[in-house]
C-alpha cells in the first residue's frame, strides 16, 4: 500500500487550508496509508476544546478527532514555540521530535504540502 504525508503549516482557522487538508487526509484513507503531519502554526489543529461558533465554521480539531484510523503526528519543536506544550491535546495525537518527523516526510511515498 502507498503512503502519503499530508503536512499542514498553517492555522486551523482563517482560511480553508485545514479543512482541505484534512477532507483529502479522509479521502485518501480509502486507498492509502495517511500520516498526518502539523507543524508551525498547524499545530494549533492539535490543541483540544476549541470553540469555532463565533467564526461560524465546523470545529476541526472535532473532525480531527473523529478520523480514528488517521494517523495525526504534531512537531513538538513547534508546539514549544507557541506556548502550547502542556496545553491540553487531541488525545488521538503523538508528539515527535525534528528527526521524527522528518523521517515520517522522507519514508512516505508522497507528501502533500497545505
Amino acid at each position: 500500500m502507498k503512503s502519503v504525508f499530508c503536512l499542514l503549516d498553517t492555522a486551523p482557522y482563517g482560511s480553508e487550508k485545514a479543512f482541505g487538508a484534512l477532507n483529502a487526509a479522509a479521502v485518501s484513507l480509502t486507498e492509502m496509508s495517511v500520516t498526518f503531519g502539523l507543524y508551525g502554526d498547524g499545530v494549533y489543529l492539535a490543541a483540544a476544546d476549541q470553540d469555532s461558533t463565533e467564526l461560524g465554521v465546523p470545529n476541526l480539531s472535532d473532525i480531527l478527532y473523529s478520523y480514528g484510523e488517521l494517523r495525526v503526528i504534531v512537531h513538538e519543536p513547534s508546539l514549544i514555540e507557541r506556548g502550547l506544550f502542556g496545553e491540553t491535546l487531541i488525545e488521538t495525537i503523538e508528539l515527535v521530535d525534528e528527526e521524527d518527523f522528518l523521517e515520517e516526510m522522507e519514508n512516505s511515498d508522497f507528501v502533500i504540502l497545505f
